[in-house]
């Protein structure tokens, strides 16, 4: 075999195994990447929408209940309020702690409740005088609460938190129905059989004080 002709049988050969080499490199480099974890959802995932607006929502309702402590002496009511701050500021820090643990950011740019199909159909809800999502109270409605004293701002917040944990609710249901993490789900069933039952309650706190359970 002439000097040339060996040269070029053993380029050939050594290009094949560096070739070979380089695809055994790419799928061990391939093999070894960092898996995605299937148990972090998407920033648009119905478990973070959940996440983020009831994190939201429950924010109001605490403001609610401190507003109504200080201008009522009733113990009931300031029971119930008592009750309230302590469930969903705890129930808040839970929501906002699971966006943490997922590395997912508490705002969005999508609006309010995108996460749930139905309101695709429906329709948007459209936020007005500081009311961001169902059941939310306005900023006039929240001023009212402020100027309101005695069995006035008894009967004001009782029917202000029933609407705010019918919206709660709502919520709560379409994330025990979309959301994949677990302990979103379980927090959303508690949601729903808590807030139900504070809304019987109320009704029958609003009627015992003159009040209409009518909207």
């Amino acid at each position: 075999m002439s000097a040339s002709l060996s040269r070029r049988w053993w380029l050939a050969g050594g290009a094949a195994f560096v070739g070979l080499w380089l695809v055994v490199l790419a799928l061990v480099v391939v093999k070894n990447l960092p898996e995605a974890d299937p148990g972090v959802p998407s920033a648009d995932s119905a478990d973070a929408g959940f996440a983020r607006d009831m994190a939201v929502h429950h924010q109001q309702a605490v403001d609610l209940s401190f507003l109504v402590r200080d201008r009522t002496e009733d113990e009931e009511v300031r029971r119930l309020a008592y009750d309230i701050i302590n469930t969903q500021a705890n129930q808040r820090g839970m929501l906002l702690g699971r966006l943490e643990v997922w590395g997912l950011p508490t705002v969005s740019r999508k609006p309010p409740m995108a996460w749930m199909p139905h309101h695709e159909e429906t329709g948007e809800y459209e936020p007005k005088d500081g009311s961001l999502m169902p059941g939310m109270a306005t900023n006039t409605q929240l001023d009212k609460l402020r100027e309101a004293k005695g069995q006035a701002a008894e009967v004001l917040y009782l029917k202000l938190m029933t609407a705010h944990h019918r919206g709660g609710v709502d919520m709560a249901q379409g994330a025990v129905d979309l959301a994949e993490d677990e302990q979103i789900k379980d927090l959303a069933k508690g949601m729903v059989r808590g807030q139900r039952s504070e809304m019987r309650l109320m009704a029958d706190m609003v009627k015992a004080r003159g009040g209409s359970t009518q909207e």
